[in-house]
């Protein structure tokens, strides 16, 4: 049975022994909604965890600076356990007109893909869209939704950008470095590089390429429907991060991590005693 939690800034929640970590990234990234100046205060004083914005003045140029230094850490090898037994799907949606972000978590069976858990935290937002910069606005939601699970994942998807970005540090590759989970980002919409259209039939895929260089895949996960944009976000391969998005595809465009957390993020599976039917049917 699913079992759900809700998280609305305060400590308390259940998480994986092995990933203590993330309990530090957490409390850092809750300063991030007071202001950019104390997000950045706080992280840098987390001296035994990866700093979520170390050093980061608030402004977009910097931001970007540090997207660039954070991509030469992403690991682009298969580091998956060999005999998975846990994956964890993210996504983030917006409250009262985007005054609040509300990441969703949904932790599943890497067997039979049927959730085992499901998550809500809810902060006010940090800052602005800005393009390019997503991690920078949702990862601090993102960080305690992670830390309500009461297990560690062996493998996050995130929905969002993995290095398919101009930087190559998009939200997954972002998380992935900052919490050491490996991680997929599977994307709904292009944001860089160009590709071939792929084939009509489910499973066909094409390359996609920035200067030369393979950033990620356009995945045909559903016939007549628009190509998702696959990329590894940290210690997952190119190829990995293909292949674990066709094993974890049923009959829906999205794979079923992201689906189910795109459900509950989008709202579509708030009701607390229609969460499991929700995401279950």
């Amino acid at each position: 049975m699913a079992q759900q939690y809700e998280f609305a800034g305060h400590s308390g929640s259940p998480m994986g022994a092995d990933q203590s970590a993330i309990v530090a990234a957490a409390s850092a990234s809750l300063a991030c909604t007071r202001s950019l100046r104390a997000a950045r205060d706080a992280v840098t004083m987390q001296a035994t965890n990866t700093p979520v914005f170390a050093g980061w003045d608030g402004s977009i140029l910097q931001a970007r600076q540090l997207q660039q230094q954070l991509a030469q850490r992403v690991v682009l090898q298969d580091q998956v356990s060999t005999a998975p037994q846990v994956l964890a799907g993210f996504d983030v949606g917006f409250e009262d007109d985007g005054q609040t972000t509300r990441a969703a978590a949904v932790l599943l069976d890497a067997h039979t893909l049927l959730p085992l858990e499901t998550h809500v935290a809810r902060l006010p937002t940090s800052m602005p869209y800005v393009p390019g910069l997503l991690s920078f606005r949702e990862l601090p939601a993102l960080l305690q939704a992670l830390a309500l699970l009461s297990r560690t994942p062996d493998l996050v998807f995130i929905d969002g950008q993995g290095i398919a970005h101009p930087r190559k540090l998009g939200i997954a590759a972002h998380f992935g470095v900052v919490t050491g989970l490996p991680c997929i980002g599977v994307a709904k919409q292009r944001l860089a590089g160009s590709f071939t259209e792929p084939g009509p039939e489910r499973g066909e895929h094409s390359p996609i390429l920035l200067a030369g260089m393979q950033i990620g895949w356009a995945l045909r996960s559903k016939p007549r429907c628009n190509p998702l944009i696959v990329s590894p976000g940290h210690r997952v391969s190119m190829q990995g991060a293909l292949e674990w998005t066709l094993r974890t595809l049923r009959a829906y465009r999205l794979p079923e991590p992201t689906r189910l957390a795109d459900r509950l993020a989008s709202r579509r599976g708030e009701v607390m005693s229609d969460v499991q039917g929700d995401l279950l049917g």
